[in-house]
């Protein structure tokens, strides 16, 4: 299963029909969060980090507070430039450009890291 959290409906339906297979879309970072606590743990998470309420980054602190998420697989879906940043200590395997990306650009992350 993919988490998509992004408070833009459209670019989560894009991201949603690249990624194919079973997808979950959240409009923000609590719904997102509420799932997770209900038990379901997606293989890869593709987050926005400019939403609505918590943003992206209190998501991703919540999520390596816990061991049963902390091995998420996490790529950011933004249009910040994040330059050479490391993130990797918050789980995230890479940053796609919202300006930029293409549809392969998701299906290659699913099929790296989606099981």
């Amino acid at each position: 299963m993919i988490f998509i959290i992004d408070d833009d409906e459209i670019m989560a339906e894009c991201v949603a029909r690249a990624a194919g297979g079973t997808v979950k879309i959240f409009g923000n970072a609590i719904e997102a969060m509420s799932a997770i606590a209900d038990g379901e743990l997606p293989d890869l998470i593709f987050l926005d980090i400019l939403l609505t309420g918590p943003d992206g980054f209190t998501f991703l602190n919540e999520t390596i507070s816990y061991k049963d998420t902390v091995e998420i697989p996490v790529v950011i879906v933004s249009s910040l430039d994040f330059g050479e940043r490391d993130l990797s200590t918050y789980g995230v395997v890479g940053v796609l450009n919202k300006d930029k990306m293409r549809p392969d650009d998701v299906r290659k992350y699913v099929e790296e890291y989606a099981k």
